[in-house]
């Protein structure tokens, strides 16, 4: 495989429009705000100091981040693996994070960068209150630029399709997976994981 350099680049896709470059706003308007709050899912991405970059799914009822101000939004921190992943990197490395947020059914996406910092802070906690539990942390972003992203890559995934959905009985449960490759813990059956897991939103 023959490596593109960033001269070939331009030979091979044109410049963005004046309309793409100007739709990247510096903050959360009407429009990112009500999407925001629609939004039950979203990737957050962050990188490390050691230049690694971490993609994690965040997920709660629609609106669980919160849009606290026109440059700010908190995330609350639910319970899983435990790694921190993304908050290693957020309190070691650059703080720089990016997010996509996913609405079911829109195929259309949105795209929020900025720097994020962590709090612990009591009040803070119980004011974010989801599944009958407080997050053990909150991420707050200060944000720098927020923009639409068209659907095109959805539409093509056909993500929202029914006629494309998965039947989940072609893969073997997480656990069963993991114990394959690990040889550690017991296996569940994918009915024991998810009566696990809803115990542990």
């Amino acid at each position: 495989m023959t490596e593109l350099a960033a001269s070939d680049l331009p030979t091979i896709y044109p410049k963005p429009t004046p309309r793409v470059i100007a739709k990247a706003r510096p903050e959360i308007d009407a429009h990112a705000k009500k999407f925001i709050a629609m939004s039950p899912f979203c990737v957050l991405a962050t990188s490390g100091s050691d230049g690694s970059v971490d993609a994690s799914p965040r997920g709660g009822n629609p609106g669980f981040v919160h849009v606290a101000g026109p440059n700010r939004l908190l995330m609350p921190d639910r319970s899983g693996n435990n790694r921190i992943d993304s908050f290693r990197n957020i309190v070691e490395g650059s703080g720089f994070v990016q997010l996509i947020f996913f609405v079911p059914g829109i195929d259309e996406t949105l795209r929020v960068g900025g720097n994020g910092k962590l709090s612990a802070e009591r009040d803070l906690l119980a004011s974010m209150v989801e599944f009958g539990k407080p997050p053990r942390a909150v991420l707050s972003i200060d944000v720098h630029e927020a923009y639409f992203h068209c659907g095109k890559a959805l539409m093509r995934a056909k993500l929202w399709s029914q006629e494309t959905q998965v039947e989940r009985a072609v893969l073997p449960s997480i656990s069963e997976v993991i114990h394959e490759q690990t040889k550690l813990g017991e296996p569940e059956s994918q009915t024991e994981v998810v009566a696990r897991y809803k115990t542990q939103l």
